[in-house]
C-alpha cells in the first residue's frame, strides 16, 4: 500500500473517528483497556443483538494509531456475526504480530500491516478490548 495513502487513512480516522463517545445503556458490554507504553486509555462498549455486533463505541485518550485503529475496527465489525468478528480479530492480531493472516478478510485494517514494532501495542488496543467483551459472552 502506498505510504501516503496509508498515512491519509490513519489521519482521517484519527481526526474524525467513528462512534467516539459513550452512551448510557446497560445492554452494552463494557471494558477499559490501556497501554503501558503510550497515553492510550480507552473505554469501550459493544452491543450484541441476535448474534451480531450492532454497535461499538469508545472514548478516552489515545494516540493516532490507537484512535484510528479503533475507528477502522469499529467500521469493520459492526453488522458481523460473532464468529466472523472472532475470525477478523484473530487475523488482525496475527498481522500485527507478523504471523500468517488472511489479508482479504481485513479490508482497510491492512493499513497496519507494516506497523513499527514500538507501535504494535497501540494498534492492538481495539482488538484486545473487543476480545475482552466477547469473553463476557461465554
Amino acid at each position: 500500500m502506498d505510504e501516503n495513502f496509508r498515512r491519509e487513512i490513519i489521519l482521517d480516522n484519527y481526526n474524525d473517528p467513528m462512534n467516539r463517545g459513550l452512551i448510557e445503556d446497560d445492554s452494552y458490554l463494557k471494558t477499559r483497556t490501556n497501554s503501558e507504553s503510550c497515553i492510550d486509555d480507552l473505554n469501550f462498549m459493544m452491543k450484541i443483538e441476535d448474534g451480531k455486533v450492532k454497535d461499538i463505541r469508545f472514548d478516552g485518550e489515545a494516540c493516532a494509531i490507537s484512535t484510528s485503529a479503533t475507528s477502522i475496527m469499529i467500521r469493520s465489525l459492526i453488522g458481523k456475526k460473532i464468529d466472523e468478528v472472532r475470525k477478523i480479530l484473530l487475523n488482525y492480531q496475527n498481522m500485527i504480530n507478523d504471523k500468517e493472516y488472511d489479508k482479504e478478510l481485513l479490508g482497510e485494517l491492512n493499513v497496519y500491516d507494516n506497523i513499527q514494532p514500538n507501535r504494535k501495542n497501540c494498534a492492538l488496543i481495539p482488538s484486545v478490548a473487543v476480545d475482552k467483551m466477547l469473553e463476557e459472552l461465554k
